[in-house]
């Protein structure tokens, strides 16, 4: 199949915008709960839909007192938390444009993305994230305004904005309509400079409205609620958040990882969203905890169970077999009451499913989740299309895949397996780059992703790799890294993999060690702490590293397979530069600084 399409299920009016959804949901439920926030001793106060709209409405008019204007650009640059909320909303109130900056942006990130976009006025959370923005304003030449996005910064807004009339909060809130731009959200930078996305009020809004009855075996039914902690400068989630605040999904926030666990137990949320590399580390974790309890075995014995399990589901499902056979089902009901309950308790005990996006899921991970009985729903999309472009569902799910078309969206495999995009989530262009934007879109209106991919026969899209990462060994094979790399990384002592070979004779891999995952390893074979120097030279270590490659090399012929590999003794972060805010690979950065390592791999 070349080409797959989901019908559209809803519209909206021409004239509306983001904000008249969430003032009729407002309408027909003001007491429901919209948000969650902490109440100071472990646990969580309600926030009802009343409340939130009166904190927007009153940050609203402040931002008006300021001097903002119907497309004014305005900045945000804080972790995810309930504020970044109530301004996101607040600007859109007043007939502004968001800009949100990923808070570990560093001032010269901050400079181009103000630079660009002309945003002057910026919400920033903590004293770094003033001073980078004050850092970028001296360094581009220009003034910007700061205010803090805290419970002080907003009381400050609402005595700004209180000679500001309902009358003229309306006519600022109504000025848009669908076809205006909603935010700026700019690319991760992975090919060249961050480029501001132009996302519309039709791409939150009516993608929304047509996401929601899809995934309504996901989100549906009554008090649902879920704990965002992924960063809300994240065009995912952002989208999410709002999806969420027009379907009445209570949400919580976590800016911490480090509380997450906590967060998660106290606030047991229904379903989350997250990406691969949580349910990477929830999985080594697991193992770990297992091994030092002395139930190694039996962990071992319920994850494959598991595995087999979901694998078996998954078959059924494609009219391949007939499902778990009734031993299969004997072990895993056994395992259901004395494993699982365990795995699904780290995720607060009440999520069913689990939304993964933002990079590739490794099956094998898929199916341990899913058999253990949390939902593994994996989407596929990119900031140009508002996220989620494919999704998986309950009743409609592949893992491998990353689902079908959401309604309104089609799928497309150009001639190079190239995935394009057309539909209502499909951003408007870049900020200020016509010439960009037209290369963006083929003659029929797609989107150029830039992914490679197929369809299969029922239209579920799976991605096998980037264009520009295609791997040519110098005997002329191609080698998508994606998956090799997917493989490795779900060993637990493994932090990120770097696939390399490029006009090379065979293909090799520069490996960086997870410091979590390497203290329970040690601890595990009776050794005293190693630093990632020490361990990057460890022969056991090595071996368990070599373990994991061979089993990617079982998926791929040899000549695509890993020969050798370097265990780095440094990590690849987003402060050393080699991973972006959304934890995608800078492959291009790291290709360049361990330059010498590559050549040190190919030396005879």
């Amino acid at each position: 199949m070349q080409e797959a399409q989901t019908d559209q299920v809803a519209d909206l009016p021409a004239e509306t915008n983001v904000t008249d959804r969430f003032l009729a949901v407002a309408a027909e439920r003001p007491h429901a709960p919209a948000y969650a926030v902490r109440n100071g001793a472990g646990g969580w106060l309600d926030v009802s839909y009343a409340s939130f709209l009166d904190q927007v409405r009153s940050a609203a008019k402040g931002l008006i007192a300021l001097g903002v204007e119907p497309q004014s650009m305005v900045g945000i640059m804080a972790p995810t938390s309930y504020e970044w909320a109530v301004i996101d909303q607040a600007i859109w109130f007043a007939g502004a444009v968001s800009v949100p900056v990923y808070e570990t942006s560093s001032p010269m990130q901050v400079e181009h993305i103000l630079e660009d976009s002309g945003a002057r006025l910026v919400f920033t959370a903590a004293a770094r994230h003033r001073t980078a923005v004050e850092r970028a304003a001296e360094q581009g030449g220009f003034e910007v305004s700061v205010v803090p996005l805290d419970a002080t910064g907003l009381a400050e807004l609402e005595r700004a904005g209180r000679d500001v009339t309902d009358e003229a909060l309306e006519a600022a809130r109504s000025a848009n309509c669908l076809a205006d731009v909603a935010s700026l959200v700019y690319t991760s930078g992975t090919t060249g400079k961050p480029k501001g996305a132009r996302i519309t009020h039709a791409n939150f809004a009516v993608g929304a409205a047509n996401i929601l009855p899809f995934a309504q075996g996901i989100v549906g039914g009554s008090e649902q609620r879920t704990l965002m902690f992924l960063p809300l400068a994240h065009v995912l989630a952002h989208a999410v958040q709002y999806i969420c605040l027009v379907g009445g999904i209570q949400i919580a926030h976590a800016s911490d990882l480090k509380t997450l666990t906590a967060d998660l137990s106290s606030f047991h949320p229904t379903w989350l969203l997250a990406v691969p590399r949580v349910f990477e580390k929830l999985d080594a974790g697991a193992a770990a905890a297992a091994h030092e309890g002395g139930t190694a075995k039996i962990f071992a014995a319920a994850r494959a169970t598991a595995i087999e399990y979901s694998e078996a589901q998954d078959a059924q499902a494609r009219g391949e077999g007939n499902g778990p056979g009734a031993l299969l089902r004997a072990r895993h009901a056994l395992f259901d009451r004395l494993v699982y309950p365990k795995i699904r308790r780290i995720l607060g005990g009440t999520a069913k499913y689990t939304v993964s996006g933002a990079s590739a899921l490794n099956p094998e991970l898929a199916h341990f989740f899913r058999g253990a009985g949390l939902g593994m729903q994996e989407g596929y999309g990119l900031t140009e299309t508002t996220a989620p472009a494919t999704l998986n569902i309950p009743g409609h799910t592949r893992i491998g895949s990353v689902g079908l078309p959401v309604p309104g969206t089609t799928v497309r495999i150009a001639a190079d397996q190239e995935i394009l995009v057309r539909g209502n989530i499909v951003f408007d262009g870049y900020h200020g780059q016509p010439e960009a934007s037209a290369a963006a879109l083929d003659e029929d209106g797609f989107f150029r992703t830039g992914d490679i991919g197929r369809l299969d026969a029922d239209g579920y899209l799976y991605v096998t790799g980037r264009k520009k990462e295609i791997i040519v060994t110098a005997g002329g094979k191609n080698v998508y890294p994606t998956p090799l790399e997917e493989t490795i990384r779900s060993a637990g002592v493994v932090s990120q993999v770097v696939v390399v070979g490029d006009g090379r004779p065979f293909v090799g891999a520069l490996v960086t060690l997870d410091p979590d995952g390497l203290a329970q390893w040690a601890k595990a074979q009776g050794l005293g702490p190693l630093s990632l120097a020490e361990a990057s030279t460890h022969e056991g270590l090595r071996a368990e590293v070599q373990t994991a490659v061979d089993l990617a090399n079982e998926a791929v012929s040899q000549a695509e397979s890993i020969r050798k590999f370097t265990i780095l003794d440094t990590e690849l972060t987003e402060e050393s530069g080699h991973l972006t805010p959304s934890l995608k690979l800078q492959r291009n950065v790291v290709i360049t600084d361990y330059a010498g390592a590559i050549e040190e791999l190919y030396r005879a």
